[in-house]
């Protein structure tokens, strides 16, 4: 999200040198009484992610750690974590942190690491003896992922899917078929028809393979399907319209829960994402108190009409948002955690997702507040990439924080995520398993805004949301069709994606050319932040003088902006549609006008 918590959408992602790792550290005495497995769990073409299995087999506890294995040349780790890693040549050395090289008899531990190359490990020692007491290699692996099923045959009620086989050590006796996340079937073949569908519904498929051991291999890649007949699109006033609320809005924008009402806005919505909560420590935490439930608000000011006393138990914007339920009972409200402010530390979060999940849901439902939110959302910018920060979570660490959050608050608690939509080759779509955590989420919220702008101050001047590529687009895959393809190439169903709106523009100064791709001196003054403005401010001070790429441009005196209008965006929401998108969302609603014209303008388009 944008002010304090985003930047552009094309920041690279940070490599880190594996100079930067530990040092060589000898290996310990040799330890027949434990084991350790490795297993390949994702695979990303110019790269992958590997996982080792430390387990104590033995009666007596086991105080350290050190796991060794060859590479063949032109394979080597990249970054590692929970281990520290280090090579000589072909050969690299693993070994326990402070706090993980304790394992009582039974306990297991897992490390991780990213890798270029394609070669499998070789030659496993576990404390200078066997990994599983008997050969050199590697234990009884689990099996590698099958790959991504096809479909074809697909009816009403039925598809055909078919996939290549997973490979195993010591053979593969069968394959779980998951359907949105739930297996369906157990099959002994490499294809499956799943029948009994519904017709006209997207479904998500993927698969699992289980060796002669019993042991489940990682998901495959998901494959996205959409049953033929029902209707073209989903029913009409079934699409979600979202709107962020931020907490530091009641200050200097002062813009409160009840101008949600007085904009008209309240009746044209269907949820609200409350911005933001923080991420410390690893867990969930209210950010600023004063605002969520303590803040007095007077009878004028309040949604009910009534004056918060100095001794409620509960004030501030969490009893706006309740007193705004009791009005418009049809509005879910979710509590967003992270930003780009707040994003450093999921990462954290991720080693340990269960408690993450736990501590979040502690916050959602503390009993002061427990009938005001109807969900969680995760704004985490960006998994395995860089933001603000940047982390080397791993590819599937943004899908394990899902799969956590989905089993802590179970099935009748909204879980969301606002992701980068970032469309490029390599980008940051491609950094995270995005495909894979969708079965555990009710919807993406893509940012698909903040693609160009003054951060490059320079220029070229280049619309900040483009709905579509264009002549001259200063990135490729920077717009929100390939963001949304993209997410759908890797089994994302279009009904969990919304489309992103920002109620305000970006812009440069020192620019003399109206049409876009023109050069400037800087960012263009605003109100909060240089580079930034509300719309509310803009179709009065720099009124639009074109369209590129479905979005609206604006050249007043040496300042360029873009920005969307309801014209833009009535254009956008006819798109969202033809795509079969589960809707909408806006960043954020202070930007609007005091009559709602842009929450307006998206409820018309999505109706």
């Amino acid at each position: 999200m944008r002010f304090r918590h985003r930047v552009a959408a094309g920041i690279a992602t940070l490599v880190l040198p594996f100079a930067g790792l530990v040092g060589l550290a000898n290996p310990a005495q040799a330890a027949t009484s434990a084991t350790a497995t490795y297993v390949k769990t994702q695979d990303w073409g110019s790269g992958f992610e590997g996982k080792w299995t430390v387990k104590n087999t033995g009666t007596t506890s086991l105080s350290s750690w050190t796991v060794e294995w060859d590479f063949p040349a032109g394979t080597s780790v990249t970054s590692a974590w929970d281990a520290d890693v280090t090579s000589s040549g072909t050969h690299w050395t693993a070994k326990n942190k402070s706090w993980n090289g304790t394992l009582a008899p039974g306990a297991s531990v897992t490390f991780g690491f990213n890798g270029a190359g394609s070669g499998s490990p070789a030659n496993c020692k576990l404390n200078g003896g066997s990994c599983d007491g008997g050969s050199t290699n590697p234990g009884d692996n689990p099996p590698s992922a099958p790959g991504t099923p096809s479909a074809s045959d697909i009816t009403n009620t039925s598809v055909k899917l078919s996939w290549s086989a997973a490979t195993d050590d010591k053979g593969v006796k069968n394959y779980d078929v998951l359907r949105d996340g739930a297996k369906v079937a157990t099959v002994t073949a490499t294809s499956y028809t799943d029948t009994g569908l519904t017709a006209g519904t997207d479904y998500s498929y993927t698969v699992q393979a289980r060796d002669t051991a019993d042991q489940l291999g990682p998901v495959s890649g998901a494959r996205a399907v959409r049953t033929t007949g029902g209707t073209t699109e989903p029913p009409t006033g079934d699409k979600v319209k979202l709107g962020y609320f931020t907490e530091w809005g009641v200050y200097g924008r002062n813009y409160h829960v009840k101008n949600l009402v007085t904009s008209g806005t309240a009746s044209k919505i269907t949820h609200i994402n409350y911005a933001f909560g923080n991420v410390k420590n690893g867990q969930c935490t209210v950010d600023d108190t004063y605002a969520a439930y303590d803040k007095a608000y007077t009878a004028d000011q309040s949604v009910s009409g009534q004056a918060d006393t100095w001794d409620q138990p509960l004030r501030g914007n969490f009893n706006q948002l309740r007193q705004l339920k009791a009005k418009y009972p049809h509005i879910k409200v979710l509590y967003s955690f992270g930003g780009w402010t707040y994003s450093g530390g999921f990462g954290q979060a991720a080693q340990n997702a269960a408690a993450f999940a736990r501590s979040c849901k502690q916050v959602v439902e503390d009993p002061r507040w427990a009938d005001v939110f109807d969900g969680i959302d995760i704004d985490w910018e960006y998994p395995n990439a860089c933001g603000l920060t940047c982390d080397t979570s791993g590819p599937a660490a943004f899908r394990t924080l899902m799969q956590a959050l989905r089993s802590e608050f179970g099935p009748n608690y909204l879980v969301t995520a606002a992701i980068t939509a970032d469309g490029s080759n390599g980008g940051k779509i491609d950094a995270a398993d995005y495909g894979g955590a969708a079965q555990y989420l009710d919807w993406y919220n893509v940012m698909t805004y903040d693609y160009f702008g003054a951060f490059n101050a320079q220029g070229p001047t280049a619309p900040h949301s483009p709905l579509t590529s264009y002549p001259g687009i200063p990135q490729a895959g920077f717009n929100s069709a390939d963001a949304i393809a993209k997410l759908k190439a890797k089994g994302v169903p279009s009904k969990k994606l919304l489309l992103g709106i920002g109620f305000y523009g970006r812009g440069w100064t020192g620019v003399t050319q109206s049409a876009p791709g023109g050069t400037a001196t800087g960012a263009a003054p605003g109100t909060y932040e240089a580079g930034i403005e509300d719309y509310k401010v803009l179709k009065n001070s720099c009124p639009a003088t074109g369209t590129i790429a479905g979005t609206a441009y604006a050249h007043c005196g040496s300042n360029w902006w873009s920005y969307d209008t309801p014209a833009t965006i009535n254009s956008k929401m006819a798109w969202a549609k033809s795509q079969g998108l589960g809707g909408a969302f806006y960043w954020e609603f202070s930007g609007d006008t005091a009559n709602g014209e842009l929450a307006s303008a998206v409820d018309a388009g999505l109706k």
